[in-house]
């Protein structure tokens, strides 16, 4: 198989887990499965059970937590949730879906993670709240981000996609904060082909998130996880058909299984050996990160600089080593621009380039893809 940037890594593990859900409990919907995926999920995060909110996608946990901190908060106008260009449109998405506006952020250079003094001059009476995003599986400075959101009265939605099996400052990612989304899609750090949870340490909004993915009918979650349905139900606000089904929490608890052990060392190895090799060369330059913190990537972001980016990008395509761009800042796209600038993310979007990283990788393969860039810019 040629290199691939990202790829899913599951075997006959998962695969019998699927078919113990299809030829033995036989029900593919949400049930038992999932119940024991948020309790292993619970478990390893050190939250309690009835704050891991499975979802079928990340985006679907992002939009549940938007939806319902602005249940919970009052303004004068429409909602404004504050929010780093640099992510995947999937964190905009989100936001709009819940009826609010995103106010596009500047980014920090070394991080590409949200700069909160540039997110200062942004909120208005209208801002109830913060999306920080975990960049490359960065969590830089989480105690200021929320130091910073209670000051100035804001809820923090943290969009922690990339980070599943992270820890700042020896605390896991998602066993503090607010809302905390994950997604476990095809590629992520564990996958369930599909799939996201949110963890919420608001209990209202979090029986609000739970409510929401299964249309907002009561308490449904819990009906289903005993075995039983709700024939006789209230409905009193918006939902919709976000939740996860056996068929994805079943291959998520064979995925949770192999974190520690096989997907944590693999990752951080490979990145390991790219900081190693690139650290030195010239018109390189890798994204900060913490000591303090313990990083898992789910992708590798280095900044190709003085103009060369598209030249190295070009080169290696010759030698059939993939690379990405993550992510074209959505303040770009036609549906959420509005003319602004943003200088430094701008930068970064000229800069970035995605080199390959998954648990399939060798180091011999990233070595390759390190000599590809050094020949390239000796070019």
């Amino acid at each position: 198989m040629s290199m691939r940037l990202s790829r899913s890594i599951v075997g006959e593990a998962e695969a019998r887990a699927v078919s113990r859900v299809l030829l033995e409990d036989g029900y593919l919907g949400m049930g038992n499965e999932v119940r024991l995926f948020e309790e292993e999920l619970a478990q390893y995060l050190g939250v309690k059970p009835e704050q891991v909110i499975t979802t079928n996608t990340g985006t679907a946990a992002l939009h549940l937590a938007v939806d319902a901190v602005a249940a919970q908060c009052r303004v004068p106008g429409k909602p404004e949730v504050l929010v780093p260009s640099l992510t995947f449109v999937a964190s905009f998405q989100a936001i709009t879906a819940a009826g609010c506006v995103p106010v596009a952020c500047d980014v920090l250079a070394e991080t590409g993670t949200l700069d909160l003094a540039d997110a200062e001059k942004r909120i208005t009476p209208n801002t109830i709240a913060l999306m920080y995003v975990d960049y490359a599986s960065n969590p830089w400075h989480l105690d200021e981000v929320y130091d910073f959101a209670r000051r100035k009265g804001l809820r923090v939605i943290e969009d922690a996609a990339h980070a599943f099996g992270c820890k700042h400052d020896g605390r896991k990612i998602g066993s503090f904060g607010d809302m905390v989304c994950f997604s476990f899609d095809g590629i992520k750090n564990i996958t369930c082909g599909e799939g996201g949870c949110l963890v919420a340490f608001d209990a209202e909004a979090g029986q609000l998130a739970s409510d929401g993915r299964l249309l907002s009918v009561e308490n449904d979650a819990q009906k289903r996880f005993a075995g039983a349905r709700s024939w006789d139900p209230d409905v009193k606000r918006q939902g919709w058909r976000y939740h996860m089904s056996n068929i994805m929490a079943a291959i998520g608890r064979v995925q949770l299984s192999r974190l520690e052990e096989e997907f944590i060392p693999a990752r951080r190895a490979l990145a390991a050996r790219y900081a190693e090799r690139l650290a030195a060369v010239p018109h390189v330059a890798l994204l900060h990160t913490d000591p303090r913190d313990f990083v898992v990537r789910h992708i590798m972001p280095v900044r190709i600089l003085d103009g060369r980016k598209d030249a190295v990008k070009e080169f290696l395509a010759t030698q059939d080593l993939p690379t990405g761009v993550h992510y074209k800042p959505n303040h770009l796209l036609t549906y959420f621009g509005h003319g602004e600038s943003l200088p430094v993310t701008e930068q970064l979007y000229a800069e970035l380039v995605t080199l390959p990283l998954h648990p399939a990788l060798t180091l011999e393969d990233v070595d390759a893809v390190c000599t590809g860039i050094e020949e390239a810019l000796r070019r």
